[in-house]
Protein backbone atom coordinates (compact mmCIF):
# COMPACT_ATOMS: atom_id res chain seq x y z
CA UNK A 1 0.00 0.00 0.00
CA UNK A 2 0.95 3.67 -0.71
CA UNK A 3 1.15 5.61 2.13
CA UNK A 4 -1.34 8.56 1.76
CA UNK A 5 0.31 12.03 2.58
CA UNK A 6 -2.93 15.14 2.81
CA UNK A 7 -0.53 17.59 1.95
CA UNK A 8 0.83 15.71 -1.48
CA UNK A 9 0.02 17.19 -4.93
CA UNK A 10 -1.16 14.99 -7.08
CA UNK A 11 1.83 14.64 -9.30
CA UNK A 12 3.54 13.53 -5.88
CA UNK A 13 1.25 10.76 -4.96
CA UNK A 14 1.10 9.73 -8.60
CA UNK A 15 5.13 9.13 -8.27
CA UNK A 16 4.86 7.59 -4.88
CA UNK A 17 2.52 5.28 -5.88
CA UNK A 18 4.77 4.29 -8.69
CA UNK A 19 7.66 4.40 -6.62
CA UNK A 20 6.01 1.90 -4.38
CA UNK A 21 4.74 -0.43 -7.71
CA UNK A 22 8.59 -0.78 -8.60
CA UNK A 23 9.25 -1.42 -5.17
CA UNK A 24 6.24 -4.57 -4.96
CA UNK A 25 5.53 -5.73 -7.93
CA UNK A 26 8.38 -7.92 -9.81
CA UNK A 27 7.41 -8.93 -13.51
CA UNK A 28 9.99 -11.81 -14.91
CA UNK A 29 10.26 -12.75 -18.12
CA UNK A 30 10.56 -16.55 -19.65
CA UNK A 31 12.79 -17.25 -22.23
CA UNK A 32 9.73 -17.86 -24.49
CA UNK A 33 8.31 -13.95 -25.46
CA UNK A 34 10.74 -11.77 -23.92
CA UNK A 35 9.63 -8.85 -26.16
CA UNK A 36 5.72 -9.55 -25.04
CA UNK A 37 7.17 -9.33 -21.21
CA UNK A 38 8.81 -6.28 -22.18
CA UNK A 39 5.48 -4.30 -23.66
CA UNK A 40 3.96 -5.35 -20.67
CA UNK A 41 6.73 -3.82 -18.40
CA UNK A 42 6.65 -0.86 -20.74
CA UNK A 43 2.52 -0.24 -20.67
CA UNK A 44 3.05 -0.69 -16.87
CA UNK A 45 5.68 2.06 -16.58
CA UNK A 46 8.37 -1.30 -15.02
CA UNK A 47 11.28 -2.85 -15.39
CA UNK A 48 11.51 -6.20 -16.12
CA UNK A 49 13.28 -8.04 -13.02
CA UNK A 50 16.96 -9.58 -13.24
CA UNK A 51 16.57 -13.33 -13.56
CA UNK A 52 19.77 -15.80 -14.42
CA UNK A 53 18.06 -18.31 -16.77
CA UNK A 54 20.78 -21.38 -18.06
CA UNK A 55 21.08 -24.97 -19.08
CA UNK A 56 23.68 -27.33 -17.47
CA UNK A 57 25.33 -29.09 -20.38
CA UNK A 58 22.91 -32.30 -20.21
CA UNK A 59 20.04 -29.68 -20.51
CA UNK A 60 18.79 -29.34 -16.87
CA UNK A 61 17.66 -26.08 -16.14
CA UNK A 62 18.56 -23.47 -14.03
CA UNK A 63 16.95 -19.81 -12.80
CA UNK A 64 18.46 -17.79 -9.86
CA UNK A 65 16.73 -14.41 -9.41
CA UNK A 66 19.48 -11.34 -9.07
CA UNK A 67 17.29 -9.31 -6.63
CA UNK A 68 15.02 -9.51 -3.54
CA UNK A 69 11.96 -11.16 -3.89
CA UNK A 70 10.94 -11.22 -0.15
CA UNK A 71 6.78 -9.88 0.23
CA UNK A 72 6.87 -8.85 -3.51
CA UNK A 73 4.15 -9.26 -5.55
CA UNK A 74 6.26 -11.69 -8.29
CA UNK A 75 4.61 -12.02 -12.28
CA UNK A 76 6.06 -14.55 -14.72
CA UNK A 77 5.17 -14.12 -17.73
CA UNK A 78 5.74 -17.21 -20.00
CA UNK A 79 4.31 -19.11 -23.09
CA UNK A 80 4.06 -22.36 -22.90
CA UNK A 81 5.56 -23.16 -26.42
CA UNK A 82 8.36 -23.45 -28.39
CA UNK A 83 10.32 -20.82 -30.01
CA UNK A 84 13.01 -22.62 -32.28
CA UNK A 85 15.45 -22.24 -29.72
CA UNK A 86 13.55 -24.44 -26.82
CA UNK A 87 10.33 -26.75 -27.07
CA UNK A 88 7.25 -26.68 -25.44
CA UNK A 89 8.56 -28.86 -22.70
CA UNK A 90 11.37 -26.57 -22.14
CA UNK A 91 9.52 -23.71 -21.58
CA UNK A 92 6.74 -25.45 -19.38
CA UNK A 93 9.79 -26.46 -16.86
CA UNK A 94 11.40 -23.08 -16.61
CA UNK A 95 8.14 -21.50 -15.89
CA UNK A 96 7.83 -24.89 -12.90
CA UNK A 97 11.66 -23.57 -11.45
CA UNK A 98 11.09 -19.60 -12.12
CA UNK A 99 8.08 -20.02 -9.92
CA UNK A 100 9.52 -22.70 -7.58
CA UNK A 101 12.76 -20.25 -6.78
CA UNK A 102 10.30 -17.32 -6.23
CA UNK A 103 8.32 -19.76 -3.22
CA UNK A 104 11.75 -19.90 -2.05
CA UNK A 105 12.95 -16.87 -2.21
CA UNK A 106 9.64 -16.14 0.15
CA UNK A 107 7.36 -13.97 -2.76
CA UNK A 108 3.98 -12.70 -1.02
CA UNK A 109 2.22 -14.44 -4.28
CA UNK A 110 3.59 -15.73 -7.42
CA UNK A 111 1.23 -14.89 -10.42
CA UNK A 112 1.71 -17.09 -13.51
CA UNK A 113 0.86 -15.33 -16.82
CA UNK A 114 0.64 -17.96 -18.89
CA UNK A 115 0.16 -16.51 -22.64
CA UNK A 116 -0.48 -20.05 -24.32
CA UNK A 117 -1.37 -22.56 -22.09
CA UNK A 118 0.75 -25.69 -23.71
CA UNK A 119 -1.06 -29.31 -23.42
CA UNK A 120 -4.80 -27.61 -23.20
CA UNK A 121 -6.04 -30.11 -26.36
CA UNK A 122 -5.35 -32.45 -23.90
CA UNK A 123 -8.08 -31.63 -21.82
CA UNK A 124 -10.30 -34.96 -21.56
CA UNK A 125 -10.23 -38.69 -22.63
CA UNK A 126 -11.28 -39.15 -26.24
CA UNK A 127 -10.06 -42.53 -26.20
CA UNK A 128 -9.51 -45.16 -24.21
CA UNK A 129 -6.34 -44.94 -21.88
CA UNK A 130 -5.48 -41.72 -23.12
CA UNK A 131 -4.12 -39.28 -20.49
CA UNK A 132 -5.76 -35.69 -19.56
CA UNK A 133 -2.53 -33.46 -19.74
CA UNK A 134 -4.16 -30.07 -19.64
CA UNK A 135 -4.93 -31.81 -15.86
CA UNK A 136 -1.24 -33.08 -15.35
CA UNK A 137 0.06 -29.19 -16.40
CA UNK A 138 -2.27 -27.36 -13.73
CA UNK A 139 -1.41 -29.96 -11.40
CA UNK A 140 2.53 -29.14 -11.70
CA UNK A 141 1.59 -25.83 -11.62
CA UNK A 142 0.02 -26.16 -8.27
CA UNK A 143 2.85 -27.74 -6.92
CA UNK A 144 5.36 -25.12 -8.46
CA UNK A 145 4.05 -22.29 -5.49
CA UNK A 146 1.78 -20.45 -8.08
CA UNK A 147 -0.75 -18.84 -6.35
CA UNK A 148 -2.62 -17.51 -8.95
CA UNK A 149 -2.77 -18.23 -13.18
CA UNK A 150 -3.71 -15.19 -15.95
CA UNK A 151 -3.62 -16.94 -19.02
CA UNK A 152 -5.50 -16.21 -22.63
CA UNK A 153 -8.26 -17.89 -24.73
CA UNK A 154 -7.75 -21.40 -23.48
CA UNK A 155 -8.60 -24.24 -25.97
CA UNK A 156 -11.72 -24.83 -23.50
CA UNK A 157 -12.81 -22.79 -20.69
CA UNK A 158 -13.28 -25.89 -18.28
CA UNK A 159 -9.45 -25.77 -18.03
CA UNK A 160 -10.03 -23.36 -15.16
CA UNK A 161 -11.25 -25.91 -13.58
CA UNK A 162 -8.33 -27.52 -13.07
CA UNK A 163 -6.93 -25.75 -10.72
CA UNK A 164 -7.98 -25.01 -6.95
CA UNK A 165 -6.86 -20.75 -6.98
CA UNK A 166 -7.59 -17.86 -9.07
CA UNK A 167 -7.52 -17.81 -12.48
CA UNK A 168 -8.23 -14.94 -14.33
CA UNK A 169 -9.01 -16.47 -17.94
CA UNK A 170 -8.56 -13.40 -20.48
CA UNK A 171 -9.84 -13.26 -23.96
CA UNK A 172 -8.53 -11.84 -27.68
CA UNK A 173 -11.62 -11.51 -29.06
CA UNK A 174 -12.05 -7.31 -28.63
CA UNK A 175 -8.91 -6.60 -29.80
CA UNK A 176 -9.24 -8.62 -32.82
CA UNK A 177 -12.76 -6.85 -33.43
CA UNK A 178 -11.22 -3.69 -33.21
CA UNK A 179 -8.85 -4.69 -36.06
CA UNK A 180 -11.45 -5.97 -37.91
CA UNK A 181 -13.69 -2.64 -37.38
CA UNK A 182 -10.70 -0.28 -38.73
CA UNK A 183 -11.20 -1.94 -42.23
CA UNK A 184 -14.60 -0.91 -42.43
CA UNK A 185 -16.02 -3.74 -44.63
CA UNK A 186 -19.10 -2.76 -46.49
CA UNK A 187 -22.52 -3.22 -44.24
CA UNK A 188 -24.26 -6.41 -44.05
CA UNK A 189 -20.88 -8.63 -45.79
CA UNK A 190 -19.22 -9.76 -43.25
CA UNK A 191 -19.46 -12.86 -42.47
CA UNK A 192 -17.70 -15.11 -38.56
CA UNK A 193 -17.14 -18.69 -39.18
CA UNK A 194 -16.59 -20.94 -36.43
CA UNK A 195 -14.11 -23.75 -37.75
CA UNK A 196 -15.77 -26.32 -35.63
CA UNK A 197 -18.15 -26.46 -33.20
CA UNK A 198 -16.58 -26.17 -30.38
CA UNK A 199 -16.03 -22.87 -31.53
CA UNK A 200 -18.94 -21.71 -32.25
CA UNK A 201 -19.69 -19.45 -28.94
CA UNK A 202 -16.63 -17.57 -29.18
CA UNK A 203 -17.50 -17.44 -32.96
CA UNK A 204 -21.45 -15.63 -32.16
CA UNK A 205 -19.40 -13.32 -29.58
CA UNK A 206 -16.97 -12.03 -32.52
CA UNK A 207 -19.74 -11.72 -35.10
CA UNK A 208 -22.24 -9.76 -32.52
CA UNK A 209 -18.98 -7.48 -31.98
CA UNK A 210 -18.92 -6.88 -35.66
CA UNK A 211 -22.38 -6.83 -36.03
CA UNK A 212 -22.02 -9.78 -38.82
CA UNK A 213 -23.56 -12.74 -39.56
CA UNK A 214 -22.41 -16.30 -38.33
CA UNK A 215 -21.45 -19.65 -39.71
CA UNK A 216 -20.66 -22.86 -38.20
CA UNK A 217 -18.64 -26.11 -39.60
CA UNK A 218 -18.23 -29.21 -38.88
CA UNK A 219 -14.93 -31.05 -39.11
CA UNK A 220 -13.85 -34.41 -38.39
CA UNK A 221 -10.31 -35.98 -37.29
CA UNK A 222 -9.54 -38.95 -39.64
CA UNK A 223 -6.06 -39.23 -37.47
CA UNK A 224 -3.64 -37.63 -34.85
CA UNK A 225 -3.41 -34.20 -35.78
CA UNK A 226 -5.34 -34.29 -39.12
CA UNK A 227 -8.69 -33.11 -39.75
CA UNK A 228 -11.37 -32.05 -42.55
CA UNK A 229 -14.35 -30.49 -42.79
CA UNK A 230 -17.61 -32.30 -43.09
CA UNK A 231 -20.60 -29.92 -43.36
CA UNK A 232 -21.02 -25.74 -43.18
CA UNK A 233 -23.73 -24.35 -41.95
CA UNK A 234 -24.90 -21.01 -42.82
CA UNK A 235 -24.91 -18.75 -46.25
CA UNK A 236 -21.28 -17.72 -46.97
CA UNK A 237 -22.19 -16.83 -50.37
CA UNK A 238 -20.70 -13.53 -51.75
CA UNK A 239 -19.50 -12.60 -48.32
CA UNK A 240 -15.98 -11.60 -46.72
CA UNK A 241 -15.49 -14.79 -44.17
CA UNK A 242 -13.09 -14.20 -40.85
CA UNK A 243 -12.46 -17.27 -39.65
CA UNK A 244 -11.74 -17.43 -35.79
CA UNK A 245 -10.26 -20.10 -33.95
CA UNK A 246 -8.33 -19.98 -30.71
CA UNK A 247 -4.77 -21.57 -32.06
CA UNK A 248 -3.44 -22.37 -35.63
CA UNK A 249 -0.93 -25.15 -35.33
CA UNK A 250 -0.19 -27.11 -38.73
CA UNK A 251 -2.59 -25.03 -40.11
CA UNK A 252 -4.62 -28.31 -41.88
CA UNK A 253 -7.90 -27.22 -40.53
CA UNK A 254 -8.07 -23.64 -40.86
CA UNK A 255 -6.74 -24.13 -44.93
CA UNK A 256 -9.02 -26.91 -45.38
CA UNK A 257 -12.08 -24.03 -44.13
CA UNK A 258 -10.84 -21.45 -46.03
CA UNK A 259 -10.57 -23.67 -49.31
CA UNK A 260 -14.74 -24.98 -48.74
CA UNK A 261 -15.43 -21.41 -48.47
CA UNK A 262 -14.44 -20.01 -51.64
CA UNK A 263 -15.58 -23.30 -53.06
CA UNK A 264 -19.16 -22.21 -51.53
CA UNK A 265 -18.96 -18.44 -53.10
CA UNK A 266 -17.21 -16.40 -50.56
CA UNK A 267 -15.79 -13.48 -52.01
CA UNK A 268 -12.99 -13.51 -49.48
CA UNK A 269 -11.28 -15.35 -46.96
CA UNK A 270 -9.62 -13.70 -43.57
CA UNK A 271 -7.94 -15.69 -40.99
CA UNK A 272 -7.74 -14.72 -37.03
CA UNK A 273 -6.38 -16.77 -33.71
CA UNK A 274 -5.24 -15.82 -30.81
CA UNK A 275 -2.17 -18.29 -30.94
CA UNK A 276 0.02 -18.56 -33.44
CA UNK A 277 1.56 -22.30 -33.05
CA UNK A 278 2.82 -22.46 -36.22
CA UNK A 279 4.35 -25.69 -36.62
CA UNK A 280 5.82 -27.67 -39.09
CA UNK A 281 4.44 -26.49 -42.62
CA UNK A 282 1.82 -23.92 -40.84
CA UNK A 283 3.55 -21.15 -42.51
CA UNK A 284 3.89 -22.54 -46.05
CA UNK A 285 0.49 -23.93 -46.21
CA UNK A 286 -1.00 -19.92 -44.28
CA UNK A 287 0.98 -18.30 -47.47
CA UNK A 288 -0.32 -20.56 -50.21
CA UNK A 289 -3.82 -20.25 -48.96
CA UNK A 290 -6.71 -18.92 -50.39
CA UNK A 291 -6.58 -15.78 -47.57
CA UNK A 292 -6.30 -12.01 -47.20
CA UNK A 293 -4.96 -12.11 -44.33
CA UNK A 294 -3.98 -14.34 -41.47
CA UNK A 295 -4.32 -11.98 -37.82
CA UNK A 296 -2.63 -13.24 -34.54
CA UNK A 297 -1.97 -12.14 -31.28
CA UNK A 298 1.80 -12.25 -30.06
CA UNK A 299 1.05 -14.91 -27.00
CA UNK A 300 3.49 -16.80 -29.58
CA UNK A 301 6.24 -15.47 -30.70
CA UNK A 302 6.48 -14.47 -34.87
CA UNK A 303 10.06 -14.14 -36.46
CA UNK A 304 10.29 -10.81 -37.93
CA UNK A 305 10.94 -12.58 -41.61
CA UNK A 306 7.55 -14.06 -41.21
CA UNK A 307 5.51 -11.22 -40.81
CA UNK A 308 5.82 -9.93 -44.25
CA UNK A 309 3.50 -11.76 -45.89
CA UNK A 310 -0.28 -12.55 -44.99
CA UNK A 311 0.78 -12.85 -41.32
CA UNK A 312 -0.26 -9.64 -39.45
CA UNK A 313 0.24 -9.36 -35.44
CA UNK A 314 -1.47 -7.46 -33.30
CA UNK A 315 -0.26 -6.88 -29.52
CA UNK A 316 -2.40 -8.03 -26.43
CA UNK A 317 0.40 -6.23 -23.76
CA UNK A 318 -1.74 -3.54 -23.01
CA UNK A 319 -4.68 -6.32 -22.17
CA UNK A 320 -2.12 -8.00 -19.64
CA UNK A 321 -0.56 -4.61 -18.40
CA UNK A 322 -3.95 -3.87 -17.12
CA UNK A 323 -4.95 -7.27 -15.48
CA UNK A 324 -1.48 -7.38 -13.78
CA UNK A 325 -2.12 -4.02 -12.66
CA UNK A 326 -6.33 -4.75 -11.62
CA UNK A 327 -4.67 -7.78 -10.07
CA UNK A 328 -1.59 -5.94 -7.92
CA UNK A 329 -4.12 -3.52 -7.14
CA UNK A 330 -7.28 -5.56 -6.01
CA UNK A 331 -9.07 -3.87 -8.49
CA UNK A 332 -11.25 -5.91 -11.16
CA UNK A 333 -10.81 -8.08 -13.74
CA UNK A 334 -13.99 -9.05 -14.97
CA UNK A 335 -14.29 -6.27 -18.42
CA UNK A 336 -10.99 -8.23 -19.55
CA UNK A 337 -12.45 -11.72 -19.68
CA UNK A 338 -16.36 -11.29 -20.32
CA UNK A 339 -16.12 -9.58 -23.33
CA UNK A 340 -20.37 -9.10 -22.98
CA UNK A 341 -19.17 -6.66 -20.12
CA UNK A 342 -16.34 -5.01 -22.14
CA UNK A 343 -18.75 -3.98 -25.03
Amino acid sequence: MCAYNANATDSERKKLAMTEMQKSLALFSGSISPELAERIADQLGVDLGNVKLEKFANGEIYARYMESLRGADVFLIQSVAGNGDADVNDALMELLIMADAAKRASARAITAVITHYGYARQDRKAAAREPITAKLVANLITTSGVTRVMTIDLHQGQIQGFFDMPVDHLTALPILADYFKAKRFPEGKVCVVSPDVGRAKAAKKLSDMLEADLAIMHKGRPGHNKAEITALIGDVDGKICIINDDMIDTGGTIVAAADTLKAKGAEAVYICCTHPVFSGPAYDRLENAPVEEVVVCDTIPVPLERQTGKIRVVSVAPLFARAIANVYSNGSVSSLFDPDFAL
